[in-house]
Formats: structure tokens, sequence, C-alpha cells
């Protein structure tokens, strides 16, 4: 099975691919939207700010062949950190921009009335499931999984949220909608759980 990693000029990509590679999974690095087709599963990365990926996305012509393999194609991918956050409608930082839209809401910033927090949200924290998921399968509930992020989504429709965290405030953390899934925290960095996550992701198999 080959698992392709979009290479858009915005992800840690080097930690992701090692994570899938030393669970004996067949990586590629995606570096043109005509490649995207040989991808049989996707990740959709990310680091920095929601309106400079996806003006990466538009300027390098990421977008219609991402449609085309998530809506026609029906492959299943996950978006990690700001990867899960373009996934939605739209987003605020770096100036309102509209996103992928696959899952609708929007994107805010941590808003944190404990002022003893600081952010960006960076470190462990527990994670609470709301739904069952084909992503959690064999994992504890508030299982820790690592964070770093300022920003959090607002699925519009709760039958999209399978997981939520505490900081200061109760936020959304993992979305799912039919074959596309989004975690804000890291599971390539999350010891344990963040393997079997991604593992899991690898056994899933669309209905």
């Amino acid at each position: 099975m080959a698992i392709g990693i979009i290479n858009y000029g915005m992800g840690n990509l080097a930690s992701i691919q090692n994570a899938f590679e030393s669970l004996g999974a067949d990586t590629f690095l995606v570096k043109t939207p005509e490649m995207l087709s040989s991808a049989e599963r996707i990740i959709l990365p990310g680091v920095g700010a929601f309106a400079a990926a996806m003006k990466h996305l538009q300027e390098e012509q990421w977008i219609p062949a991402i449609e085309h393999a998530v809506q026609t194609q029906q492959r299943p991918l996950l978006g990690i950190c700001l990867g899960m956050q373009i996934l939605l409608s739209s987003g605020e930082e770096g100036g309102p921009c509209t996103g992928l839209d696959f899952i609708p809401g929007e994107v805010k910033h941590l808003s944190l009335e404990d002022q003893s927090l600081r952010l960006p949200h960076m470190g462990w924290n527990e994670v609470d499931y709301t739904s069952e998921s084909p992503l959690f399968k064999d994992i504890p509930d508030q299982s820790d999984f690592y964070f770093v992020h300022s920003y959090a989504v607002s699925p519009t429709n709760d039958e999209d949220v399978i997981a939520r965290t505490q900081y200061g405030d109760d936020f959304v953390v993992a979305i799912r909608r039919k074959n596309v899934f989004g975690v804000q925290f890291h599971p390539e960095k999350s010891s344990i759980p963040g393997r079997k996550l991604l593992q899991n992701f690898l056994e899933y198999q669309p209905c």
C-alpha cells in the first residue's frame, strides 16, 4: 500500500515518513499534484499559518488533485496539525481565508481564560473520545498525545467530531467525515498511542 505524504512546503515530513516506515508502510513524498493519483492513502501535514498553507496549495495547483483523490477516488486522507485545520471551510490565521471545505466549520485562535496557561499549547494532553472511530481502535480513552498549536477547529456539525481535549478551555482535536480524518496533535510524536493511531489509519477500509 502506497502512502503519499503531500510535500507542499508547509510540513515536517521526515518525522511523519519515518513513523509510517517504522510500521512497515511503503511511503513516498508527493512532490507534484500529478503524483497524488499513485497514493492509496494520503497524509496532509502542516506547520505554519492557515492562509500561507492555502496560498501554497492554490498557487501550485494542489486543490483540484486533492479534491479528485478524496472525493472521486475516495482515497482515505489524514490531516495532521495545520493539515487538519485546512480541511475546514475557513480560518483566520494570517488573515481570513477559505479552506478546503471537506468538513464544514472554521478555525479560530484559542481563547484561554486562565492567564497562567501559555500559547502555543505545547506538550502532552489527554484526549477524550466523543464517538467511535477507526482511528482510535484499541487506544484507551484519555490517552496522551503531543500538541503544538495556537488555533483550534470548530466544526459546524457535532457528528464530524470524534475527540476533544482540555487546555484551559474544551476544544476539538480530532474530526472525521467519511474518508477524511484530521487530528490536531502529532501522532508521529505521540509514542505508543500515536503509533497505534497511524497503524489504524493504514488498516482503515472505506465502506
